[in-house]
């Protein structure tokens, strides 16, 4: 059993994603080929003998924002739990998409985090990085704008995102991970789904890192990272660069495999 996990989502593609806007609050739907990217992403990583088991997922915390929502949906995980943003009153309230397996394949609780909304860009909501800086050059601020140092305008400063999602990871370890490590049989990963900014900012405070030193992380649109531990010690966090698949299930076929044909063997 691999130490406890965090699988950390970005959205998948929308238009201002495509073309370098900030978005932060403003609800835009993902573009189709970042819909089908985030299908495929969940074939790629998802199932029993997969990176991301099913099986082994403990909770999952998604943004507000529809477009984590609907990613998290187009991953197909095969939640048992309802999703919090349809209504019980809805014809739609099936707790998985139409195409997702029949039969649940995770217990995993779903947890609507406003800790893991984007960074609230303020003034620059909807401009590009090179709009901002010229933006800043007109009002005597430095023109070399940074997030990670500057922060925003009328929006959020990198001290505000850091205590937000040190409050998340310290509740992530005392609720999901802390004495779990090495336990069989009970499900200690936990799944969050949310923006570029936000995620990044917590991969670096999971390791210590102050964001004022500008974390040099990058997580695309669709993109998968994994957080977990070294030396199997809640006191030791560190970023997963590659890890090892799960392989139970693989090797319980090939055993059963092995019966059959030792058995149909005796039957000769």
């Amino acid at each position: 059993m691999p130490d406890p996990r965090v699988f950390i989502i970005r959205h998948g593609e929308t238009e201002w994603s495509l073309n370098g806007r900030h978005t932060g609050t403003t609800e835009l739907k993902l573009t189709p080929n970042g819909e089908k990217r985030i299908l495929a992403t969940g074939k790629a990583l998802v199932g029993d003998d997969r990176l991301i088991v099913p099986g082994n997922l403990a909770h999952i915390y998604v943004s507000p924002r529809h477009r984590a929502q609907r990613t998290l949906e187009l991953l197909h995980l095969g939640t048992s739990a309802q999703y919090p943003w349809n209504p019980p009153t809805s014809p739609t309230t099936s707790s998985n998409p139409p195409s997702s397996p029949s039969t649940p394949r995770t217990k995993a609780s779903i947890t609507i985090d406003p800790r893991l909304a984007e960074w609230n860009y303020g003034s620059y909501e909807g401009l590009k990085s090179g709009e901002i800086r010229e933006e800043r050059k007109k009002k005597g601020l430095n023109a070399d704008w940074d997030i990670w140092r500057d922060g925003c305008e009328n929006g959020e400063m990198p001290r505000e995102v850091a205590e937000r999602v040190d409050s998340l990871i310290r509740e992530i370890r005392e609720k999901w991970h802390e004495g779990r490590f090495g336990e069989r049989g009970r499900p200690n990963d936990v799944l969050l789904v949310a923006h570029g900014h936000v995620l990044r900012a917590l991969a670096a405070r999971w390791v210590g890192v102050e964001l004022e030193k500008g974390p040099s992380l990058i997580l695309e649109a669709g993109g998968v990272g994994t957080l977990s531990y070294e030396h199997h010690s809640i006191d030791e966090p560190a970023i997963l660069l590659g890890g090892a698949f799960v392989v139970d299930v693989v090797e319980k076929e090939r055993e059963e495999k092995e019966k059959a044909e030792e058995k149909a063997g005796k039957a000769e």
